[in-house]
C-alpha cells in the first residue's frame, strides 16, 4: 500500500491521473464551498457527490472506515457539547424557538437539532476529499508540481517530507507501544484502569518525539550533504505536464465553484429549518 513510503496508495483511477496542482485546486475549492454554506440541501449534495468520487478514486475500504468512524466520533462529541454548553444556539440564528424537549430544565430547541444535522454533514462532507487528495498524491510529484505553478522549491520539497513522513511516525509508534508492552505497559483493555491506560500512553510521547528529532537531524544532515539550497533553481524526477483531461477538469472546476458563489449571494445563508 504504502510503497513510496508515503500515504500514497498506488491505483489507477481518474484522480490519480490528475495533476497535483489540480487536485490541490478542486481541494481548497471543496472547503470553501463546504464552510460557504449553511445549508442542508448543500451539505447533502456535496456529501453525496463525495461518496461517489471516493469510489471512483478506488480508495481501500479499510482506510476510508477507520476515518469515517473517527468523524463521526468527533461529530457525536461536538453536538453533545452544543447541546450542552449553547442549547439555544440555533434560536439565535433562525428566531425559531420551538422546544422539542425539555428535561431537567434543560431545553433543546428543533432549530439546534437542525443546526447540529448541518454542521454534522458539512464535517462529513469534508473528509472524501481530503482522503482522495492525501492518498492518492503522490509526494514527489506534488512537489515537483508545487514548484513549476511558482511555490519556492525549499518549501516545495518540505511539503513532500511531511507527506513521506506520516506512515514513518506511525511505524515508530507501534514499534515503541510494542517495547512498552513488553516492559508491562498494557493500552488495551486488559488494563482495567482508565487511567493508568492514558498514563501509559504518555510513556510513548516522549520516545516518540525523540525519535522524530533523530529523523529530522538526520535528513537535515542528508541534505546538506548534498548542497540542498545551494542553487535558486533545481529540477525534478516527477514532474509532470498538464492534460487535456487536466484542463477540463481545472475548468469545470471554477464554473461549479462560481456557481456555488452565485448561488450563495443570492440566498440567505440560513439552514433550512423543518416546519
Amino acid at each position: 500500500m504504502h510503497k513510496f513510503g508515503s500515504l500514497y496508495v498506488e491505483a489507477d483511477s481518474f484522480f490519480h491521473r490528475l495533476n497535483p496542482v489540480v487536485k490541490l485546486s478542486m481541494f481548497v475549492a471543496w472547503l470553501v464551498a463546504v464552510f460557504m454554506f449553511l445549508d442542508l440541501r448543500v451539505s447533502i449534495g456535496l456529501l453525496i457527490t463525495g461518496f461517489i468520487f471516493l469510489w471512483f478514486a478506488k480508495i481501500p475500504y479499510r482506510i476510508a472506515r477507520n476515518l469515517f468512524i473517527a468523524i463521526g466520533v468527533f461529530n457525536l462529541i461536538n453536538a453533545l457539547f452544543i447541546l450542552l454548553l449553547a442549547p439555544d444556539y440555533g434560536v439565535t440564528l433562525t428566531g425559531v424557538n420551538d422546544i422539542v424537549l425539555d428535561c431537567f430544565g434543560l431545553k433543546i430547541y428543533r432549530a439546534t437539532l437542525m443546526y447540529i444535522l448541518v454542521i454534522s454533514l458539512k464535517y462529513l462532507s469534508l473528509l472524501p476529499l481530503t482522503i482522495i487528495f492525501i492518498f492518492t498524491t503522490h509526494p514527489g510529484k506534488f512537489a515537483a508540481s508545487l514548484n513549476k505553478v511558482g511555490i519556492p522549491y525549499k518549501l516545495a520539497y518540505t511539503v513532500n517530507i511531511i507527506f513521506r513522513y506520516f506512515p514513518d511516525i506511525r511505524e515508530e509508534f507501534k514499534i515503541i507501544a510494542n517495547a512498552q508492552a513488553a516492559r508491562g505497559f498494557s493500552f488495551g483493555k486488559d488494563e482495567p484502569s482508565k487511567l493508568r491506560r492514558i498514563k501509559n500512553l504518555f510513556n510513548i510521547t516522549v520516545p516518540l518525539i525523540n525519535s522524530a528529532l533523530a529523523r529530522i537531524d538526520k535528513v537535515s544532515n542528508a541534505m546538506e550533504l548534498r548542497s540542498f539550497g545551494k542553487n535558486k533553481t533545481r529540477t525534478w524526477y516527477n514532474q509532470s505536464d498538464y492534460s487535456l483531461i487536466d484542463i477540463v477538469t481545472l475548468l469545470f472546476i471554477i464554473v461549479i465553484f462560481f456557481l456555488l458563489l452565485y448561488f450563495r449571494l443570492h440566498s440567505t445563508g440560513r439552514f433550512i429549518t423543518i416546519s
